[in-house]
């Protein structure tokens, strides 16, 4: 799975580990909104390495949570999903609205691959300085840079450098940034 091979996503020990993660991130959901301190730590338990400052507002969901790495900073707003069958890396400073939806994992186009429940993945990376907006999603194998900002509902399939603004479905370029994240003007 790690590697982007073909899987068994129906593998036992895969099916006990999402159940794990899942038994987690439902827990969220039971920790007082002001319960900063359990919170973290359960974030702390859940995701692979964590950052200073980071909160994780419910529902979130995730597979497995142990590919996923945050620097300091890092915000998740309601209703994310960030499925981690590769790993999810996002640097400091990374804000995400609320539904946005990480994805490594994917299944093969491969008609009987497919219907016999194998999976592949490949990781996301996404640096510093990243404010992702609302409903947006972002694809397998995608990695952005540094100040990025992605706009609501935008859909990502495919890597962008850094200090852009990135909307639509596909996303494209919009805006250039200067290393501050003030637009560019032309």
């Amino acid at each position: 799975m790690m590697a982007e091979e073909l899987y068994d996503v129906n593998d036992e020990q895969l099916v006990e580990e999402r159940l794990a993660a899942r038994d987690l991130y439902e827990e969220l959901t039971t920790i007082p909104f002001r319960d900063k301190a359990r919170q973290t730590a359960l974030v702390q338990r859940l995701f692979g390495s964590v950052g200073q400052n980071v909160e994780v507002r419910p529902r979130f969901v995730c597979d497995y949570g142990y590919n996923i790495h945050v620097g300091d900073n890092f915000f998740a707003n309601f209703d994310c999903i960030l499925l981690d069958t590769c790993d999810i890396t996002i640097g400091n400073n990374a804000l995400l609205a609320p539904r946005v939806q990480i994805y490594t994992a994917a299944h093969p186009l491969n008609v009987a691959d497919r219907t016999s429940w194998l999976g592949v993945g490949q990781p996301v990376k996404i640096g510093n300085n990243a404010w992702i907006g609302g409903n947006a999603t972002i694809l397998p194998g995608v990695t952005l840079g540094d100040n990025v900002v992605v706009g609501g509902g935008s859909v990502v399939t495919k890597s962008f450098g850094d200090n852009v603004v990135l909307a639509g479905n596909p996303a494209r370029v919009i805006k250039q940034l200067d290393a501050q994240g003030n637009p560019i003007e032309y």
